[in-house]
């Protein structure tokens, strides 16, 4: 994939024509790099990976996480909730929502001595230019800005939008904003961070194990977290359209708070999984004939890239974050409006001539995208934050 080369530091540059060797996670170990290592790198985030409630967000981070400890790197994630035992460390900071406070207590009794904090903006800031003075980066994946109504009323999701808006901007206003797409991008631009304070890196995935089959009958499938956003409710009216003209089954993976709501609307031919474990995960992947993704936003939608390593072509909405991971009538389809999302379902499921071409062009395209390279990119900007601060 071709990054957009103006939000990449010179030194990103430098590492974006070397093609990754390995991958931190289910690969050789990364080489050690020519330059600095040995940093303490404190990445302040909401959730473990352990976390039921993880997604890309969480995975994104374990991933730079375990990357740069292999590079020989220290790394704390300071977070909330749950967690488990990983090769960089974990400092636990409360719970979902006193992590918020509980976070710069933690970080002044045991990491402050520490080169880099890496603040995670997931929605709600922890603002953490406020209580550390130490080299900072933002990290965005995606801004939250029509998204606060769903989880929240009024006046939780009216302080929760200003924070996100109008706060975290300010106080990073002297620091680097790290994201995973160029939707997300332009979005931070549109709050108004500066274009040459922007860095981006792309989204990985993991090596895909061994050749699965293909269902034979048609098998569509939705993966991911039943929340508001993600939208399965639309797909489920869909269905209801699409399944008398091209029959089979409709799989929905994935737990969260939407579950019990979502089953009570699932017509005949649909099925829930529940979670499922990495294994179950690319098994459906493989089996699918399409991966749709209705979401109403995403930061990359790293199931897209993980269809994509299986040869399943994805049809999403035309919204940010899929605009990236999908490159629209190539790996996959992104359709404007409700109408054309369920024509293009219909038509991919009876054409798979042309669905194979779309799930061997996302096949290529997904294995250019490594998170070894994730890493390099996420290193080389610590370094340039670290270097501006002196």
């Amino acid at each position: 994939m071709e990054i957009d080369r103006v939000l990449l530091s010179p030194a990103q540059r430098r590492v974006q024509g070397r093609p990754g060797r390995c991958q931190p996670r289910g690969d050789d170990p990364p080489a050690p790099p020519a330059g600095r290592a040995g940093r303490h790198v404190v990445i302040v985030a909401w959730r473990d990976i352990a976390s039921p409630q993880a997604g890309g967000s969480e995975l994104l981070v374990d991933q730079l996480a375990a990357g740069l400890t292999a590079r020989g790197d220290r790394v704390t994630l300071l977070c909330g909730g749950p967690s488990a035992a990983h090769s960089y460390d974990v400092v636990r900071s409360g719970g979902p929502y006193t992590q918020f406070l509980g976070a710069p207590f933690a970080y002044w009794r045991r990491l402050r001595e520490c080169d880099v904090v890496v603040e995670v903006c997931n929605g709600m800031p922890f603002l953490a230019p406020l209580w550390s003075r130490r080299p900072m980066i933002c990290m965005v994946n995606h801004v939250h800005t029509d998204l606060w109504p769903l989880r929240f009323r009024p006046p939780l999701s009216t302080a929760g939008r200003f924070l996100e808006q109008r706060v975290m901007p300010c106080v990073h206003r002297h620091n680097l904003v790290l994201t995973v797409s160029a939707s997300t991008a332009r979005e931070l631009e549109s709050l108004g961070v500066p274009r040459e304070r922007i860095r981006m890196l792309t989204n990985g995935a993991a090596p895909v194990g061994p050749p699965a089959p293909r269902s034979a009958e048609p098998l569509f499938l939705a993966l991911g977290r039943l929340a508001e956003y993600k939208r399965i409710d639309l797909l489920l009216r869909l269905w209801d359209r699409v399944r008398p003209v091209v029959g089979g089954r409709l799989v929905v993976a994935g737990d969260g708070p939407q579950r019990d709501y979502l089953e009570s609307l699932a017509g005949p031919g649909v099925t829930f999984a529940g979670r499922v474990n990495e294994e179950q995960k690319h098994r459906l992947l493989a089996a699918a004939w399409l991966l749709l993704h209705p979401a109403q936003i995403e930061g990359w939608g790293i199931v897209i890239t993980e269809a994509a390593l299986r040869g399943t072509p994805a049809v999403g909405f035309d919204v940010p974050g899929l605009r990236d991971s999908v490159e629209h009538g190539r790996t996959g389809v992104l359709a404007r409006s409700e109408a054309e999302f369920a024509s293009a379902w219909a038509a991919l499921a009876l054409d798979p001539a042309r669905r194979a071409a779309l799930g061997e062009a996302a096949r290529r395209r997904g294995a250019r995208l490594r998170w070894s390279t994730a890493v390099r990119h996420f290193s080389a900007v610590i370094d340039e934050a670290a270097d501006g601060a002196r």
